[in-house]
């Protein structure tokens, strides 16, 4: 008789990489979601002004086209549920996802925090840099002591420019009244 063991190695499921919102440069805490999205709808709109002056033969006004507006996105219904540890949902997760809609100071820079919305272990997949635009939250069960256990998140954002972020000086103008990248006080 031989001693051999059949050692059987068993495939591993994939993981489930969980959405979530990385703080850029640590100005905050990262928001990580317990579910992911069933679905992300993104919107972006084109600006064309219209002067109501200029008609053409069909009386229509003239339009010019005056840019893009960014990305926006919402996530909705996102499910956070602290029922199996009774802890409140309110302390473990809603406290920080209000963060994101609140100031923070960076240097002489007062505003929210701005994330980076990463779905994905490939490449690291960022699909947006974005600011917290709105969020809007209800706790749906609680304990008989009172203490929230789940609550559904929406949130939306919008995408802001990777290589000009919120808080730097950069800007696109290159009018004479630009000085360091600030626009003028008047």
């Amino acid at each position: 008789m031989s001693n051999l063991k059949v050692i059987t190695i068993a495939k591993k499921a994939p993981q489930l990489q969980k959405a979530k919102l990385v703080a850029y440069n640590n100005e905050a805490s990262d928001i990580l979601l317990m579910f992911n999205p069933e679905e992300i709808s993104f919107t972006r709109n084109v600006k064309w002004d219209a002067d109501p002056g200029n008609r053409g033969d069909q009386l229509l006004p003239k339009v010019n086209f005056s840019g893009v507006e960014p990305y926006t996105f919402t996530l909705k219904q996102l499910l956070f549920d602290t029922y199996e540890s009774k802890e409140s949902v309110t302390e473990k997760y809603i406290d920080n996802i209000k963060k994101g809609v609140e100031t923070i100071q960076k240097k002489a820079d007062r505003r929210p925090p701005v994330y980076i919305f990463e779905w994905g272990v490939e490449n690291k997949k960022d699909y947006f840099h974005c600011v917290i635009t709105s969020l809007t939250y209800k706790l749906t069960m609680f304990l008989t002591d009172g203490t929230p256990v789940r609550a559904i998140v929406d949130i939306s954002l919008q995408e802001v420019d990777r290589t000009n972020l919120p808080g730097t000086k950069k800007s696109a103008s290159k009018g004479s009244d630009r000085e360091n990248g600030l626009s003028p006080t008047k």
